[in-house]
């Protein structure tokens, strides 16, 4: 009776929660990611990241697109939406013929990737380019932001952490990271300080495949059989947390290299995707 009990109020929490747009890594992840990749940036893209964003770092670059989700205008409040995410069902493929109207994470990526490319291109526009494609790649590093396609990326799984209600969304996105007590700055120099040579040099993949391969294959060990989670789901996945977190910066950087590399237009990371489980 308890436990029935219990689930109810998990579900009816989860619901409420999910009425809310999901953030990827939340404001202090996509820092974390952000801060990460501007230690890595070649001397070139470095000086192009420069140009078009000032003394702004990438750290705060990367939340811009979720902070403008509180602009009311119908580019923020739609179009721009479904550029936070991917859905590649169990066992399936990624297709961009499967994203929404508007697209999604990878077809609005290789969207700003071409005007960051453009040289007919107005500042502004590839200001607002880089920062989406740092947010973005940021965000098909969070394992539930390659979704699935029947729970919203796991804001329609309710559960409760340390017994407060939330959703699975919700806990990956800022539950696990803020559980640390750490600033942004905090987090990302301790976990800049375990990535190892050997790491940047494996990581440095900026082909977006790669990463939502990794984030499918995650995302399918995350899903609690329990609801009630405390210490030991935070133990048992603090590792994978911490490695998408690293990976994610790497991999903006490794992006941002390439992209601002001369000929970058002329050898493209994004192929046609043929991703499954």
């Amino acid at each position: 009776m308890r436990a029935a009990m219990f689930t109810r109020i998990l579900i009816t929490a989860g619901a409420l929660l999910a009425a809310f747009p999901a953030l990827a890594w939340g404001a202090n992840g996509h820092r974390i990611t952000g801060a990460i990749a501007e230690q890595n940036l070649s001397g070139l893209a470095k000086a192009n990241v420069q140009l078009l964003i000032g003394s702004e770092t990438l750290a705060e670059a990367a939340t811009w697109p979720d902070d403008m989700k509180s602009d009311p205008a119908p580019f923020w409040q739609k179009t721009a939406s479904p550029w936070h995410y991917v859905t590649v069902a169990h066992g399936d493929a990624y297709k961009a013929s499967m994203a929404p109207p508007e697209g999604d994470a990878i077809t609005a990526l290789g969207a700003f990737t071409a005007t960051l490319q453009d040289p007919a291109a107005s500042i502004e526009d590839k200001r607002t380019a880089l920062r989406f494609v740092v947010h973005i790649i940021g965000d098909l590093h969070q394992p539930l932001h390659v979704g699935r396609g029947n729970d919203r990326g796991g804001n329609d799984t309710p559960v409760a952490f340390f017994n407060r209600p939330t959703n699975l969304h919700s806990l990956w996105d800022s539950g696990l990271i803020e559980q640390k007590q750490l600033s942004f700055s905090e987090y990302a120099s301790f976990l800049s300080r375990a990535i190892t040579p050997e790491d940047v040099i494996a990581w440095s993949d900026p082909r977006p495949d790669t990463w939502m391969t990794e984030s499918v294959k995650l995302r399918e060990q995350i899903y609690p059989q329990d609801p009630k989670l405390s210490w030991s789901y935070a133990y048992q996945h603090r590792s994978a947390l911490d490695g998408r977190l690293k990976q994610a910066g790497i991999r903006i950087a490794s992006y941002l290299n390439w992209l601002f590399s001369p000929g970058a237009p002329d050898k493209s990371p994004h192929s046609s995707s043929t991703i499954a489980e």
